[in-house]
């Protein structure tokens, strides 16, 4: 978040900040040999005493080893790395998307690295407490809380597909689905009509859509923001337990309620696309579609979240003519793979188009919902970062210097 920070090691934590140990250039060589002694010493599967579903093992480090090469643009070293993860045999997409977020699914053949909750009748006290603020705040589903973290009306236009099942990778963005926006509860909408990704009902909640179970959703009665509000008409499904969940979860302190659900740091599918990234980057178009389709694959076979939506996917089935395509598809792929779930920011920092994209994305969204034009102001490249906090610049004697801009 703050980008240009230190590497402060176990042994360090506890020193005083000075320039002896905070060695600004060398944050990414340090990550990456942090890493490679983690795949050195953590075990190669799980097991015995080491059975926990919840532990790192060796491939768990050598896919956030690629990560980092990833993050820092070394692209084959990057590849090389998330090739062993996927050719070690330990990992597969699960059959159904979906199960990724439920109970039922949890510590599947998708799982590499995931926080673990779980939750019980009671207070719960291991159940994900920050994710019950990201619930409808309405009646459907009996979470009464909190409506936090809504999807965007942007991101619900970058599901739609074309009579092709792919996506619209340069016009997505110039039209919009039908939302119930200044609807309410109590008044007639018709749902969206046009080709949408399957996804994008197992990632937003939208009127007139099964919402996890617990049948149509109801839009503006399960909505936290009023009509004059920024946030629109959609809600978060992935953090939400299903109906089938519904017995075995537990009561927070103030009358909420708290999802056993785990929270996934890196799943298999997000090993795919950074494979894929890292491949067209190296000038290998081939195995980037290859990977890229596997994950469309998977979301064109699993099990529709509600039969009526008019949901057209398919696989990219012709040859990427050019790396300018290629990378487009494989950007577009992450975003509807892993929506909401905590990775836009990071990408589009790392594609260098975070000012560019957030301002896009600002006059995209107040087309459909006009308080956000009024509100929101230009992104400038200080935003990419947040400010380093005044104290730590004057622990570090001199060693850090505030973020251009702030």
């Amino acid at each position: 978040m703050w980008v240009n920070v230190p590497f402060i090691s176990d042994s360090e934590f506890l020193l005083i900040m000075s320039s002896t140990n905070l060695i600004l250039d060398q944050f990414g060589l340090r990550l990456r040999q942090t890493l490679t002694a983690a795949m050195s010493n953590l075990p190669a599967s799980r097991g015995g005493s080491y059975s926990e579903p919840g532990r790192p093992i060796k491939s768990t480090a050598q896919a956030y080893l690629g990560k980092a090469q990833l993050h820092q643009g070394k692209w084959s070293t990057a590849l090389s790395n998330l090739d062993a993860v996927i050719n070690s045999g330990q990992y597969a997409l699960n059959s159904d998307y979906f199960a990724n977020f439920r109970t039922d699914g949890e510590n599947g053949s998708e799982h590499i690295f995931a926080i673990q909750f779980a939750s019980d009748a009671g207070q719960s006290f291991q159940g994900n407490m920050g994710g019950t603020l990201n619930w409808p705040i309405g009646p459907m589903t009996g979470g009464m809380c909190c409506g936090f973290y809504q999807p965007t009306q942007d991101l619900a236009n970058a599901f739609q597909t074309g009579a092709d099942g792919l996506p619209l990778l340069d016009t997505w963005s110039t039209t919009d689905i039908t939302n119930d926006y200044y609807v309410e509860t109590a008044d007639a909408f018709t749902p969206h009509t046009g080709p949408l990704d399957p996804r994008i009902d197992y990632t937003i909640g939208r009127r007139g859509i099964d919402f996890n179970g617990f049948g149509a959703f109801t839009g503006k009665e399960n909505i936290r923001a009023s009509f004059t509000d920024v946030s629109g008409p959609y809600a978060n499904k992935k953090s939400m337990y299903t109906a089938g969940d519904d017995g075995n979860r537990g009561t927070g302190g103030w009358g909420q309620q708290r999802s056993g659900i785990n929270f996934h740091i890196i799943r298999y599918a997000d090993v795919l696309l950074m494979a894929a990234e890292a491949a067209i980057e190296s000038g290998n178009l081939e195995k980037g579609r290859g990977y890229v389709n596997q994950v469309r694959e998977r979301a064109k076979n699993s099990p529709r979240a509600d039969s009526s939506p008019n949901y057209v996917i398919d696989t990219y089935n012709s040859a990427w003519s050019d790396a300018s395509t290629a990378r487009k598809a494989v950007r577009h792929e992450r975003r509807i793979e892993l929506g909401m779930e905590g990775k836009r920011l990071f990408d589009i920092r790392r594609w260098g188009n975070t000012v560019s994209t957030l301002n896009a994305f600002i006059a995209n969204e107040g087309r459909t919902i006009t308080p956000f034009s009024d509100r929101a102001f230009s992104v400038q490249s200080k935003h990419s970062a947040l400010p380093i906090p005044l104290n730590a610049i004057d622990q570090s004697a001199g060693a850090l210097s505030q973020n251009p801009g702030h």
